[in-house]
């Protein structure tokens, strides 16, 4: 039988084509990624959780993460309280999901991306605690010398 209110139908048609794009995006594949970090820091799961929320999983470990800083050749100067491994990438710190995805697409010939230090505001760094305070930062570019460039602003 058919519906002889062509109203609903284009209603129907409208809320169909409104669900598609989030039915998309739960169907996208999981980007799995490695993050090396302390057992006991909180701010590092809250940026796990952040990064979880946009598709990513992790393989976690708790072992601290100087040495797998060094071994994908983030400068220490550039640290922060974790360190993780997305495709052929070093995160350090505190980078938002969207630099990850954005660097994932662009597939630049480079280390990674660092948000040096712990700013807050920064995900994992924007928790109740910190109140509405948010101060800004870079989400530097790691150039394959060691040389960084202004990869995304926050202020």
């Amino acid at each position: 039988m058919k519906n002889p209110n062509p109203r609903r139908r284009f209603t129907m048609a409208g809320l169909a084509a409104l669900a598609a794009p989030a039915w998309a995006a739960a169907q996208a594949p999981a980007i799995h990624a490695e993050v090396w970090k302390s057992p006991t820091c909180g701010c590092c799961k809250d940026w796990i959780a952040h990064m979880e929320k946009s598709g990513f999983r992790f393989t976690v470990h708790e072992v601290g993460n100087t040495a797998m800083r060094q071994r994908l050749k983030v400068p220490m100067a550039l640290g922060s309280c974790h360190t993780a491994l997305v495709g052929r990438y070093a995160i350090e710190g505190h980078v938002p999901a969207k630099d990850v995805q954005r660097l994932l697409k662009e597939k630049p010939d480079a280390i990674g991306l660092t948000v040096p230090g712990m700013p807050v505001g920064s995900p994992g760094m924007d928790g109740p605690e910190y109140g509405a305070r948010k101060d800004p930062y870079d989400v530097l570019l790691i150039a394959m010398d060691g040389s960084t460039r202004v990869f995304s602003s926050y202020r």
